[in-house]
């Protein structure tokens, strides 16, 4: 049959099995938009390229598809930028679709002409720029197969305008045959035969369970070690619900405001099974001070991660699931009551510093996340911003369900949460989703609550409203003599403007008031913005300072 570029995209799209495209519209995509009604992909018109990006990126991290989003050449392409790079930070399977100007234009400085390709390639995992259309159909599929395939990440596809308008006899492309591009998935069958030997003679062995067991779906076989072996796991901040945190193996995440007990056991393990895990920084410290115990297994589907951060006994590339599932029938049963009881003395001297266990009639925030987590029964996918919002909800919100926390972990992009939670709802429409965010985030993406309605989303957003730039501000506290500058933060009604969108709005300025509101968000059917005026000088603990171990937490006063 013979089409134009433009309906040469979306039959190529529904062929990869797309349902959702996440964009806005403009001159350079005019023949897209032109003939995207003809096809069965619902499009999700934003309100800023940002959050398009965002919104395939939470998409795609909610339900394993690819995400997709769309923009026009120059501005709309560019605001694109920080939401590809938070996917490629993140290793998120997304399709970015760029329209260029027509192929003589190219070079030229023409209206609304950038180089995208140029100032994505740093950003994604791979990018194209096209200019014949008879490459057209094999570079989209090109271009998925390499976005979902080995480890997932962003892919850009430049189309020019004159493509899109062109015409040619479509025939589905080829199998896609890249001989430079071949992810290893199946581990060396002797590395794995070393790992289960060091598992088998551990005495204080732990696994740190990262992103990329939920990216190779790995939950289950991670369990089935978990328990067989009585390994105890930290997770990593995207690698929250790997293992149900109600697990009692689990002892929650690790790192700059990880658990306390979490850190000790990373520090006191003479094993450390690490999946997926690239050990960033916020994670390690100062990578001579982590695990000095340890003997470390690094399993990871990407050799660029191996040895690049951390020194390692035994490498494995490979899937992380395709490799346990080689590894579980190697290791033997075991116990470690002795570990498992050392771990437990710490969990039970950190209890006694939980903010939850002391007495306050103050709005804290912890107690909010605490109380949605029991009114939810823990199975929202929660969808959280970067700051301090961020990490309450990873300490006080108990995860069981797989894949049941998005969050910006490696770029930290502020503004990612009410985007991305539009995208998680949108790939499941009957789950409930909730974004926590910030005062300062939400004020970054704000607009995007009129795509909810829009949508018509049952989305329910907690904004922990404390009117600063709140992590800046702990900082400058603990480390920048109390001097609060730049930090202080001005915002609007929330509830008002919710309500001027066309979002039910509810405002909490007491404890006492928090649990009915939780309540009523979840009776009304449709989206919710609820404000909770917590604690303005509330901080995050534990915390580890800048340059020191992730032992030399400071801790909450267990009089504070």
């Amino acid at each position: 049959m013979k089409l134009n570029g433009a309906r040469i995209v979306w039959e190529s799209l529904v062929r990869e099995g797309v349902e959702v495209v996440f964009g806005i519209s403009g001159g350079a995509v005019i023949h897209l938009y032109h003939a995207l009604p003809e096809y069965p992909i619902h499009h999700v018109l934003m309100r800023h390229e940002q959050a398009a990006a965002h919104a395939a990126d939470g998409y795609a991290r909610a339900t394993g598809k690819v995400g997709v989003c769309l923009a026009t050449s120059g501005p709309g392409a560019t605001n694109l930028v920080t939401g590809i790079a938070t996917a490629y930070m993140d290793s998120s399977p997304v399709v970015a679709i760029t329209g260029q100007v027509a192929t003589p234009f190219i070079g030229k400085d023409a209206f609304q002409e950038v180089d995208i390709t140029g100032i994505s390639l740093p950003i994604t995992k791979h990018n194209y720029l096209v200019t014949d259309i008879n490459e057209l159909a094999m570079t989209i599929k090109e271009a998925f197969y390499i976005a979902r395939t080995g480890r997932p990440g962003p892919v850009l596809i430049d189309i020019a305008k004159d493509v899109q308008a062109a015409e040619l006899e479509y025939e589905e492309p080829p199998e896609v045959s890249l001989p430079g591009y071949r992810p290893v998935l199946m581990g060396n069958t002797r590395q794995i035969e070393q790992a289960a030997c060091l598992i088998n003679q551990a005495e204080t062995p732990l696994i740190l369970a990262g992103h990329g067991v939920s990216l190779a779906g790995a939950e289950a076989e991670l369990r089935q070690l978990t328990e067989k072996a009585q390994i105890p796991v930290v997770t990593t901040l995207l690698g929250i619900s790997t293992l149900p945190e109600t697990h009692p193996l689990c002892l929650g995440m690790g790192g700059m405001h990880g658990e306390a007990y979490a850190n000790k056991a990373l520090q006191q393990a003479d094993l450390l099974i690490a999946l997926g895990s690239r050990f960033d920084d916020r994670l390690t410290g100062p990578v001579n001070t982590f695990v000095p115990r340890a003997r470390i297994i690094h399993v990871d589907i990407d050799p660029a991660e191996i040895g690049k951060n951390m020194e390692n006994v035994l490498p494995i590339v490979g899937d992380a699931r395709d490799v346990l599932q080689t590894l579980l029938p190697m290791v033997e049963e075991a116990s470690h009551p002795a570990w498992l009881e050392q771990i437990s003395e710490w969990r039970r001297e950190s209890a006694s510093r939980d903010i939850l266990n002391q007495e306050t009639a103050e709005l804290i925030p912890q107690y909010v996340v605490r109380q949605i987590w029991h009114a939810t029964g823990g199975q929202a996918i929660m969808v959280s911003d970067v700051g301090q919002n961020q990490m309450w909800e990873a300490q006080y919100f108990l995860h069981d369900k797989p894949r049941g926390l998005l969050s910006s972990g490696g770029l930290g992009t502020m503004g990612f949460a009410l985007p991305a939670a539009i995208g998680a709802q949108m790939g499941h429409p009957d789950q409930m989703v909730w974004a926590t965010v910030g005062d300062g985030g939400l004020q970054m993406t704000i607009q995007e609550l009129v795509t909810v309605v829009q949508e018509r989303l049952p989305l329910k957003i907690a904004v922990l409203n404390n009117g600063y730039l709140g992590m800046v501000r702990q900082w400058q506290q603990l480390f920048f003599e109390g001097r609060y500058s730049g930090t202080p933060l001005l915002g609007p009604d929330f509830a008002k403007v919710a309500e001027a969108y066309g979002i039910a709005g509810l405002t909490v300025t007491a404890k006492d008031q928090v649990v009915p509101a939780i309540e009523q968000a979840l009776k009304i059917d449709g989206p919710v913005l609820v404000d909770f005026r917590i604690v303005r000088e509330e901080n995050v603990y534990p915390m580890v300072a800048p340059g020191s171990a992730i032992h030399e937490m400071i801790r909450r006063p267990q009089s504070a």
